[in-house]
């Protein structure tokens, strides 16, 4: 019995997201950036947007090292209320900066069906957050918002839930989806989430979409993220969503597991052994500094 004859008849009901004769794949498209069409895509960047200078400096950072995305919450669905909850629309208009100045695109995350109409005027990339893979009133909104979507796996959802809630965008009126595998919650303490490595290759067999992988919420640990962004690699994501921060211990959000500058660069020259990821961007730095923007 082939895989795909097992998986069948649990996730064929999807058919505007599963795999089939007549698609067998979509590239997504941002800009000149095609998602699954045979790059590995990397979105690195901050948790939170906290200031202009840390966003900018990392946007250079990420960019000089290879990576196509800058990710960054400006909307923040923090646990505790006392946490940073970050900058709101002031922290959309820093991203648009730094994608001017860098040519990066833009991922951010997207809480409620209130906001999708502001953030779609900024972001390329509109993420759903884990804890919003069951928002349905948000992704019948993100289907017609007219953006590609990043869909987090909920930390206690099976593939079959995920595929599921990526069926409701698509329905909605939006093909355009990434899935995003980030962990799963279990029994295991020694990291934040379970990387569920196997979720890799099940969505890539069943789903026409491109899969991408978050090491950074698996883990919860930085020194574990580029062993686990090299396993994603090597069993066929699509690419990577990594948070990077210019100084991870001062971090208002996930410091813990967050990249220093070297250390995505470190990780992205080993990444470069496995996988084909696209030419870095041109040096940014003279446009930075000719426009003031680290100031």
């Amino acid at each position: 019995m082939t895989a795909n004859s097992q998986w069948n008849g649990q996730f064929s009901c999807f058919d505007l997201v599963a795999k089939t004769a007549e698609c067998s794949h979509t590239i997504v498209h941002v800009g000149e950036l095609a998602i699954g069409g045979g790059s590995f895509v990397v979105m690195a960047g901050p948790c939170a947007v906290e200031s202009e200078r840390q966003l900018l400096e990392t946007a250079e950072a990420v960019a000089a090292a290879g990576a196509r995305v800058l990710r960054g919450g400006a909307y923040k669905p923090r646990s505790s209320p006392y946490s940073f909850q970050g900058l709101g629309v002031e922290g959309l208009k820093l991203l648009s900066k730094a994608r001017k100045q860098t040519g990066l695109a833009i991922v951010t995350e997207v809480m409620s069906e209130r906001d999708v109409e502001v953030i779609a005027e900024y972001a390329d990339i509109m993420q759903v957050g884990t804890r919003s893979m069951e928002n349905y009133s948000l992704l019948e909104a993100l289907g017609r918002c007219g953006r590609p979507v990043l869909l987090k796996r909920g930390m206690t959802a099976r593939l079959e839930e995920l595929l599921q809630s990526a069926q409701i965008i698509a329905a909605s009126g939006n093909p355009e989806i990434i899935l995003c595998e980030r962990g799963i919650r279990t029994f295991e303490t020694a990291t934040r989430n379970t990387l569920d490595i196997a979720a890799v290759p099940v969505l890539k067999t069943v789903s026409r979409l491109p899969v991408i992988v978050d090491p950074s919420h698996a883990a919860g640990v930085r020194s574990l993220v580029p062993v686990l962004s090299r396993a994603a690699a090597v069993v066929g994501a699509d690419g990577l969503l990594v948070e990077v921060h210019p100084d991870p211990e001062k971090a208002l959000s996930d410091g813990m597991q967050s990249l220093a500058f070297d250390e995505f660069e470190d990780m992205m020259c080993d990444l470069r052994r496995y996988v084909a990821i696209p030419p870095a961007l041109e040096d940014v730095r003279p446009r930075l500094l000719v426009a003031g923007g680290t100031h």
